[in-house]
């Protein structure tokens, strides 16, 4: 069986959903949902959206979480990397988190509202900045790639090549050769 590589599962970053850093939430939204309907209709819809800076540099990326977050502005301060607000992903009961968003007077103002203040937000103010450890060069093995997608937990890596960006390896096509390789045992 031939090695895959990252080049072989990521998608093309001319595939991709992608807005320039100043555009709106809302223009962001409209981005993705066209990437989704040009997308193959074989593969598994886009979930992100990559943002890029006036010399089409990547410089952030707006998953859906970021897009919830950015309805409720008070989640930036709460979820900010490196907070002291004891946000994790494990050990708080449903009480602890009602008591949060009471606290925090979270959700006080209703969703449509939200959404409406929402649309003209720029994906600056909330995109996620990638870190060191979310980029992979194109000819990096398909097991290097599961090793930072598993211990950095990250759904997706930035592909690169000659020190730009050209794809993004996404944990969903990950799975998916992984249970195709499974299929293929039978």
């Amino acid at each position: 069986m031939e090695e895959k590589k990252v080049k072989d599962l990521m998608v093309p970053i001319a595939e991709y959903a992608t807005v320039a850093e100043d555009a709106t939430l809302k223009e962001a939204l409209a981005a993705l949902d066209k990437a989704q309907k040009q997308f193959d209709d074989d593969r598994y819809a886009h979930r992100a959206i990559i943002v890029i800076n006036s010399v089409q540099q990547v410089v952030g990326k707006v998953s859906q979480i970021d897009v919830l977050k950015a309805l409720e502005p008070k989640y930036m301060d709460l979820c900010e990397p490196g907070s002291e607000s004891g946000m994790t992903r494990y050990g708080f009961t449903k009480k602890f988190f009602t008591d949060m968003c009471t606290q925090y007077n979270l959700w006080a103002t209703p969703m449509s509202q939200l959404v409406r203040q929402a649309a003209n937000r720029p994906v600056k103010s909330f995109m996620y900045t990638p870190e060191a450890g979310e980029y992979i060069t194109e000819d990096s093995s398909l097991e290097e790639a599961i090793h930072m997608l598993v211990l950095g937990r990250h759904q997706s890596l930035l592909v690169i090549k000659d020190k730009k960006i050209v794809g993004v390896l996404r944990l969903v096509d990950v799975f998916r050769e992984i249970t195709d390789a499974m299929d293929r045992l039978n």
